[in-house]
């Protein structure tokens, strides 16, 4: 292994002068085409990424229209019924779930050794990571189109123009969540132990945020919620869905979710190192 390594790391930088942007182009075309492949065998999936959002939206929204109404608030200009203001936030359920699912994925694949790819490959470690992110986000996106066309049946719906301004906001939000989740897994070594810190994570981000309830009314609930639901990131990730299926920009959200992204996927980087699960294996069986 140690061989291994030195070779590769004499041989990257002498590869790299040699590779230009259609060999990058390449390397990334079969990231994406394996995580689609991926995805595809997986039917369970796709399955499980609607059923989850739809049963929010057809029982819990219903249950709660003549509980919890929505007043007049930015972005939207009439009243509106509760399930068309929890459709945002279940946009981004769909992101967040599949960021830390994509995630669960790069655990499984330094478990089982398929991580030594990234040793032996030439390419730089940031690009095969922001590949792989930009797969997981993706496939994240389809996911969110057709949970929305399901709910346009329900009567879930926006500007037409809205279903195309809301793409560089779902982009954005997968990608601050998706490098969430790429963090996190760098600093799991076992995949049993990523299952908890998934609900750990996930659970708290999402009902703590404006994706249920209207600021205001957490406010005047719990202040301290309140605070607690400006400091999470999903929050804005929310909003800044939740504008742009009108044609507006938050520009708070915006900043956030950028600032966020940057945080992340810059410490997932530096944090990640593909050789663990390897390292861990063979430590594990010469105590064995």
């Amino acid at each position: 292994m140690t061989l291994l390594t030195d070779t590769v790391s004499v041989s990257r930088p002498l590869a790299l002068k040699r590779f230009g942007l259609m060999q990058y182009l390449v390397c990334l075309k079969g990231i994406l085409i394996r995580e689609g492949l991926r995805y595809l065998n997986q039917r369970e999936r796709f399955i499980s990424s609607l059923v989850r959002p739809l049963l929010w939206l057809f029982i819990f929204a219903a249950g709660f229209r003549q509980v919890l109404g929505v007043s007049i608030i930015p972005p939207y200009q009439t009243y509106v019924l509760y399930e068309v203001y929890i459709t945002p936030g279940l946009c981004g359920m769909i992101l967040l779930f599949s960021g830390m699912q994509s995630s669960l994925s790069m655990v499984y694949d330094r478990e089982m050794g398929n991580m030594r790819t990234l040793l032996v490959s030439p390419f730089p470690r940031w690009f095969l990571l922001v590949s792989k992110l930009l797969a997981g986000v993706a496939v994240s996106i389809i996911q969110v189109y057709a949970f929305l066309f399901i709910a346009w049946f329900w009567g879930v719906k926006a500007p037409v123009s809205g279903y195309f301004l809301i793409l560089p906001a779902l982009f954005l939000s997968g990608m601050m969540l998706g490098a969430l989740g790429m963090l996190l897994s760098s600093m799991i070594k076992q995949l049993e132990n990523f299952a908890g810190i998934m609900n750990f994570v996930i659970f708290p981000m999402y009902f703590a945020s404006s994706a249920l309830y209207p600021l205001w009314r957490v406010q005047e609930a719990s202040p301290l919620l309140y605070k607690i639901c400006l400091l999470n990131p999903f929050t804005y990730a929310v909003e800044l869905v939740r504008f742009a299926f009108y044609g507006q920009i938050e520009w708070i959200s915006l900043g956030v979710v950028c600032a966020f992204t940057f945080v992340f996927v810059a410490s997932a980087i530096i944090a990640y190192d593909p050789s663990r699960g390897l390292v861990i294996k063979k430590q594990e069986m010469g105590n064995n």
